[in-house]
């Protein structure tokens, strides 16, 4: 495992990427969980507010990105000053993608059905910054062996199998089986071969004189929705926690 690691991470210099990768990843985590206990009402955690003004977590984010930006810039892929940028840098990101629907929004949609866009950012987010630190580049790494150079070029050729395999995917309008397709071999394969969602430019531009088609691909996109709606919802709401409105229709006697 340590011979894995010095050769996948170390030597290629990932090292930043991965401290970032798991800092932005925990951060998230642990803002989530305060974030929750302030609105429940436990624990000793609280708004931050200067006079008056509610100080949302996305400004010491940005402030962290900057610092890890501008130090990861100035600094080599090696060494305490690399590490300690790619640490800040993840910490701010963190910060600022949990709070990613209010910087779109321009409001404070934290706790509603439209702050559900910042737990898929991050998600997605997660995923490719995954792909990137798992891919096997040999780029930085020294005197690959003939197996070595065979195992990465395997890895590198599935991945661009699998890359195209996401683009179709992502054309027939299914973002999240592209995204993870990427990561996870051949599943985005199935999103290719599938029939396009209704609006997607695949089935614009191909199913516009197919009214079947068109038929077909209602139909399926319909039952999957209703298949899939509630468990993607529950999910959701596990990470994240259920928008101020689901709350409200689960009070007794609330209309």
């Amino acid at each position: 495992m340590g011979h894995w690691l010095y050769r996948n991470i170390v030597e290629p210099g990932k090292l930043p990427l991965l401290l970032a990768l798991a800092s932005f990843v925990l951060t998230f985590v642990i803002t989530r969980v305060i974030v929750r206990l302030i609105r429940a009402g436990k624990g000793p955690f609280g708004n931050v507010k200067a006079g008056g003004l509610h100080i949302h977590h996305v400004v010491p984010g940005v402030l962290l990105m900057v610092v890890g930006g501008f130090g990861a810039v100035a600094s080599s892929r090696y060494g305490f000053g690399a590490y300690l940028s790619a640490v800040l840098f993840g910490i701010g990101a963190g910060l600022v993608l949990d709070e990613f629907a209010l910087v779109l929004h321009l409001d404070d949609v934290y706790w509603t059905e439209a702050g559900r866009q910042s737990v898929e950012v991050v998600v997605v987010t997660a995923a490719l910054v995954g792909l990137v630190l798992g891919g096997f580049a040999p780029f930085g790494v020294n005197d690959l062996t003939d197996q070595e150079l065979q195992d990465r070029g395997g890895v590198i050729l599935t991945v661009a199998l699998n890359f195209l395999f996401a683009l179709l995917a992502l054309s027939k309008g299914k973002t999240r089986t592209a995204v993870f397709g990427v990561i996870v071999p051949f599943v985005a394969l199935v999103g290719a071969v599938r029939l396009a969602r209704p609006g997607s430019p695949w089935a614009k531009r191909l199913y516009g004189r197919r009214p079947r088609a068109r038929a077909k691909a209602r139909l399926r996109a319909y039952r999957h929705d209703r298949r899939w709606a509630g468990p993607s919802r529950r999910f959701q709401d596990w990470i994240g926690g259920k928008p101020d409105d689901e709350i409200a229709r689960s009070v007794p006697g609330h209309r």
